[in-house]
């Protein structure tokens, strides 16, 4: 779960509540208040340092009176995926802003090597927006994207002693679903 800044910023306006009376209310053994101030903060600047947990979440939600979904997207993310970070943005293009059932179905018929570890990273956003109690039917695609990581190198060996590099490219999908406010 990640907490989305200008969800917080907008509940925290509504409530009436300041970042320092927030900091205070979520401040606990090894956690200040000015540790707490400065995470308040961050978090309401979408910068997600410290990782936020899932009771921290509860206390804020709690302070500002709404529900935790209502605060957070849940994020899922396969690191190290065995395939070139082009391949899988083809995947992850398709389905950002779609219905996660619309999303679930063209991954599920998509031809794409990728589609399965996309569809993994998926159905973990997924299950995690079920743990706190979100309506599936309304949870959408938020955020898709690719990053490129650490390659494999490998050579192939030629003739006369030479050797050609082998570049195998690997990447990180990560994907964020949120709940659909108003209609589905």
């Amino acid at each position: 779960m990640r907490i989305r800044g200008n969800k917080l910023k907008k509940a925290m306006a509504a409530a009436g509540v300041t970042p320092q009376q927030l900091g205070e209310a979520i401040a606990e053994r090894g956690f200040g208040a000015g540790d707490a101030l400065r995470a308040v903060e961050n978090w309401s600047e979408g910068r997600d340092h410290p990782r936020c947990k899932a009771k921290t979440i509860a206390k804020l939600a709690q302070t500002l009176r709404v529900a935790p979904k209502e605060l957070v997207a849940f994020t899922s993310a396969v690191n190290q995926h065995r395939g070139s970070p082009r391949k899988a943005k083809l995947l992850v293009d398709l389905i950002r802003g779609k219905n996660v059932d619309q999303a679930l179905n063209l991954l599920t018929f998509t031809t794409k090597r990728a589609a399965v570890n996309v569809k993994k990273c998926l159905n973990a956003a997924i299950a995690d927006a079920e743990q706190a109690e979100c309506d599936i039917t309304r949870l959408f695609v938020a955020e898709s994207r690719v990053d490129e990581a650490t390659p494999i190198k490998r050579f192939q060996p030629k003739d006369r002693g030479r050797a050609h590099p082998i570049i195998k490219r690997l990447s990180h999908i990560t994907i964020s679903v949120e709940e659909r406010g108003g209609r589905a």
